[in-house]
């Protein structure tokens, strides 16, 4: 895929990028995909698909109690908890603020490594990271923001979200469906939305604006970016799902260039049929 060669231009050391579709064909790739990055908020969706495994082995339910008074395993998984962003402070009641919390994915992870009985990274590697092939991943501190992984690895994983193995399909439709509606809140990067839609550990593009993915990706794309430089989103009105990974640090550079890059990739996927 020609668009793919646009990170060349990326102000950026390191980056490569995957293209992958829903029948888990990789139709495009660029750079070194082998390579392993710091994904940062990008671990949130691999710790979520463990939550959920845990969920439908039965270690946890998604409305038992979890984290603040008032909270649930789904409130952790959605940002509304009311826990702060990097602090264990409850900000507001549970339910009724979209606060995205890396504090919440940590005591979500607390709560399944004591109701699994196994340290959650331990956890993740068993339910999600070895059933799916991803040998180059980990998942060790923060579920939030400590995985490091590869594009190849990530392809895996992208494959799995439109075609599931590990997971009841309804399940994986329910983390990319938005729990909570018409919840405000802040994106970080892209500032106050209204809604700030999320699903159980994923993203939902809806109509948010400005946001990390293009003009073009369908409202019901969903995924996630980190501050390392990272993204992941799958679109599945298009059918396809995109990995990009760089050692750059978020900012305006990642504000100007991704969305473009998503619109350039979902163009020539058109083209191309």
């Amino acid at each position: 895929m020609q668009s793919l060669a646009m990170i060349d231009n990326w102000p950026v050391p390191t980056a490569a990028a995957a293209v992958v579709r829903a029948d888990g064909a990789v139709v495009g790739t660029h750079g070194p995909t082998a390579h392993r990055f710091t994904l940062a908020s990008v671990t949130k969706p691999i710790a979520a698909y463990a939550a959920l495994v845990a969920y439908e082995e039965g270690a946890v339910e998604l409305d038992e109690p979890a984290g603040p008074e008032g909270s649930t395993v789904r409130h952790l998984l959605a940002h509304t908890s009311g826990l702060a962003f990097d602090e264990h402070r409850t900000m507001a009641a549970p339910g009724t603020r979209r606060l995205y919390s890396n504090a919440g994915f940590e005591v979500l992870g607390d709560h399944i490594a004591k109701a699994a009985d196994i340290p959650f990274p331990d956890y993740v590697r068993e339910a999600v990271l070895e059933p799916l092939g991803m040998t180059s991943t980990t998942v060790d501190g923060s579920p939030a923001k400590d995985g490091v992984s590869t594009v190849d690895d990530l392809v895996r994983f992208a494959a799995e979200l439109q075609a599931p193995r590990l997971l009841d399909p309804r399940t994986v439709l329910d983390a990319q469906t938005v729990q909570h509606p018409g919840l405000k809140g802040v994106l970080p990067g892209y500032g106050h939305q209204n809604p700030n839609d999320w699903g159980l550990g994923f993203e939902i593009r809806a109509h948010k604006s400005p946001h990390w993915t293009g003009g073009s990706s369908s409202p019901a794309t969903f995924g996630h970016f980190g501050q390392s430089g990272t993204f992941l989103w799958v679109d599945p009105v298009a059918g396809v799902a995109c990995v990009a990974l760089t050692d750059r640090a978020f900012g305006p550079w990642a504000v100007d260039v991704w969305p473009a890059f998503t619109d350039a990739v979902l163009a020539e996927l058109r083209a191309g049929r």
